[in-house]
């Protein structure tokens, strides 16, 4: 439903309209459940993808899978288009499926050391102190220049940072066993938790969630979240690396005639509920800076309360279902959407806000240098795709045919921190467990040295040289020589039978071993 540069979002007493050059100012949807949410954000992505704008949007509840087939002709949603004023056109889409446990598309994984020590201690629900000690062992290991690519590197990390704390102290700060055993077992609880099916190779190129089809087209990227969102934080905490990883990688372009990539945060209060400050900070940083990256990112919510004012204040495309004012903070949540629209004299916002019909909005977009129309009550487009989930074999149909097929599916191990902190483990057990004759020095080398001269090395059966038996028969007769002579002299010294027989003992002792065959 691209035009000239725009995207038809509905109709109110004139068409409305989401114009491309101020998509990446980002946006919000909201209302209640069941008032279309999830229409209008697929109307949206649709329209993103014939102006060949890629769009990354997660599906909750597996309804936006169907985007990727065509739209059945349902007579409320031909009578809509009918309304509008528009003829109703089923659509397919180009989609990507992606799942972080790869099941329902294609894996997507990152490195621990991409994740990083804030996100990791977010997602841990660590504390200061505890934090602090994974910033120790995140920079420990870069100076170390050790990979941290999955959960086993990082938990072999934290126990040799264990074991040597009292090395670092003076270099890092304090490191507490018990705190790092703390952050183990937070580990293992993400684990349980399938966290480990996230972190690893091979990670995620930024650039396939940016691709158009053949017809130009953009690519809607679909990220299955029905199971991830059994872990909020796991699936809040890995859009906002996403978002992260966007910032960084993507250069700046500036203001362009549409976005690079369109990016619908879904159930956006899971991101911001019992966040810390420096989350929050990070989370609004990105948000408005990523603007000139081309990136436009806009946040799915029941309620505007759920994203803070920081944030909320770099949103300017809006579109608002009817919200139920049955408590009082559902009061307070309809009078703060209300307010933050500019206001049109035909209506009361705030009134309209709760008497809006399932499939009806208040949408104010952007315009002109900027600046946000008048909020108008609207009746929402329908899609073009299918409204509602696709089948498990319509999904493994177009996963199977999919360009992405085979990068992802496949788990890399390389060589990183757990194979090496272990191979020097090994070595160091291996140092430790040399026989006492390598540690005896000058004695020990000599013995060594006569040992192989005569034969004492030899393996069971073997037969000496002829010149080991010639020196083991001079040597035998020299050594009775000076046994005797030796034992003489202890003999005199401890006196009688007793004497020879020390003495006798010594020299057996002494040279038994060397001369026994």
């Amino acid at each position: 439903m691209a035009n000239d540069g725009t995207i038809l979002i509905g109709k109110s007493t004139k068409p409305e309209y989401l114009t491309l050059k101020l998509a990446n100012r980002h946006g919000l949807v909201t209302g209640a459940t069941g008032t279309g949410k999830t229409v209008t954000l697929q109307v949206l992505a649709e329209g993103f993808s014939n102006a060949g704008v890629p769009v990354f949007a997660a599906d909750i509840k597996g309804d936006l899978s169907g985007v990727a087939m065509p739209g059945d002709g349902k007579p409320p949603f031909v009578q809509r288009a009918k309304d509008i004023g528009v003829e109703y056109t089923p659509d397919t889409f180009p989609v990507a499926f992606w799942d972080l446990f790869g099941e329902q598309g294609h894996p997507i994984r990152a490195t621990v050391s991409e994740m990083g020590p804030l996100l990791l201690s977010r997602l841990m629900d660590l504390n200061d102190t505890q934090e602090g000690v994974l910033n120790i062992a995140f920079r420990l290991a870069d100076d170390q220049g050790l990979l941290l690519l999955d959960l086993k590197d990082l938990r072999a990390f934290l126990q040799s940072l264990a074991e040597s704390a009292g090395d670092v102290k003076t270099s890092y700060g304090n490191v507490s066993k018990a705190t790092v055993g703390t952050i183990q077992r937070q580990l293992l609880v993400l684990e349980n938790q399938r966290g480990e099916a996230f972190f690893g190779e091979p990670a995620l190129d930024i650039a396939d969630l940016m691709k158009t089809d053949r017809d130009g087209r953009g690519v809607i990227n679909v990220l299955a979240a029905d199971k991830l969102m059994a872990n909020p934080r796991l699936y809040a905490t890995f859009l906002l690396w996403l978002l992260s990883e966007l910032f960084e990688q993507l250069p700046e372009v500036g203001d362009l005639d549409k976005p690079k990539l369109v990016f619908f945060f879904d159930e956006a209060h899971l991101l911001f509920n019992d966040a810390p400050k420096a989350l929050l900070e990070a989370v609004e940083r990105v948000v408005r800076l990523i603007r000139s990256k081309g990136v436009g990112v806009y946040f799915v919510t029941q309620n505007p309360l759920d994203v803070p004012d920081v944030v909320l204040s770099q949103l300017g495309n809006r579109v608002q279902h009817a919200l139920r004012a049955f408590t009082p903070r559902d009061q307070k949540a309809v009078r703060a959407a209300a307010e933050t629209f500019r206001q049109n004299p035909a209506f009361k916002t705030e009134t309209a806000i709760t008497e809006l019909a399932v499939g009806e909005a208040l949408v104010s977009m952007l315009e002109g240098k900027g600046t946000p129309s008048m909020v108008e009550r609207t009746l929402i487009a329908p899609p073009s795709g299918r409204v509602g989930p696709c089948t498990a074999q319509e999904r493994s149909q177009i996963v199977a045919r999919s360009v992405l097929r085979g990068r992802y599916d496949e788990v890399i191990d390389r060589e990183s921190a757990y194979e090496i902190l272990r191979k020097r483990a090994q070595e160091a057990a291996d140092a430790a467990a040399q026989p006492a004759a390598t540690e005896g020095g000058v004695l020990g080398g000599i013995g060594g040295f006569l040992g192989s001269l005569f034969g004492v090395g030899r393996k069971r059966g073997e037969k000496l040289s002829a010149g080991q038996t010639i020196a083991r028969e001079v040597t035998r007769t020299v050594a009775n020589r000076v046994a005797g002579q030796l034992a003489a002299n202890i003999g005199k010294s401890l006196g009688g039978s007793v004497g020879s027989s020390v003495g006798r003992a010594i020299v057996r002792g002494t040279l038994g071993g060397m001369l026994r065959r």
